[in-house]
């Protein structure tokens, strides 16, 4: 039976990697899932020394891998949106937010999420999410402010959420409640 030393704490120290098993544990990350850059190294970050030496190793990595095509942060981007768009009908506004969480620089975020959403009607996609969602028309203010939220945390803006929630017969003093407080 083996038994493992234990640091102060009960916590074991870190393997520490070298360049070939850390390329390979990159490999693994992102075959278990799409990454960005910033996101691999972070996750790289965890399992190197905090030196210059890790943090070359890492770029090192990282710059092997761009050269492969396993990383690219414009694919990723726009791989990324176009999932978001089609399977979760999420807005612009929220797949800009959530690629600035996972570190994608801003000009590339632009470009591919300005690509994928050109010629989307958003009016439509919002009812498509709400259809997705199978939320009904709300029948009290609780109900509407909670569809208004659920709207906005989605992606979309307040002038699409509103021109749905008209068309649906909402009291205009609930909409115009709704406006300024989103505001």
């Amino acid at each position: 039976m083996r038994y493992r030393r234990r640091v102060a704490f009960g916590r074991p120290k870190p393997k520490l990697f070298d360049e070939a098993s850390l390329y390979e544990y990159a490999i693994g990350a992102l075959g278990r899932r799409m990454r960005s850059v910033a996101e691999l190294k972070r996750l790289l970050r965890q399992k190197v020394e905090k030196s210059e030496l890790g943090d070359l190793l890492i770029e090192t990595v990282i710059a092997r891998l761009k050269e492969q095509h396993y990383l690219n942060d414009t694919s990723y981007a726009a791989t990324y949106s176009s999932l978001r768009k089609e399977n979760d009908r999420f807005g612009r506004r929220r797949v800009i937010s959530e690629l600035k969480q996972r570190g994608v620089h801003d000009e590339i975020i632009d470009k591919t999420v300005s690509a994928i959403y050109a010629g989307t009607n958003e009016e439509q996609l919002a009812r498509a999410f709400l259809a997705r969602k199978r939320l009904k028309k709300p029948s009290s203010e609780k109900d509407t402010a909670r569809v208004f939220r659920m709207l906005v945390r989605a992606g979309f803006s307040t002038r699409t959420i509103l021109a749905i929630l008209k068309k649906w017969d909402i009291d205009d003093e609930i909409l115009s409640v709704l406006e300024t407080d989103s505001e």
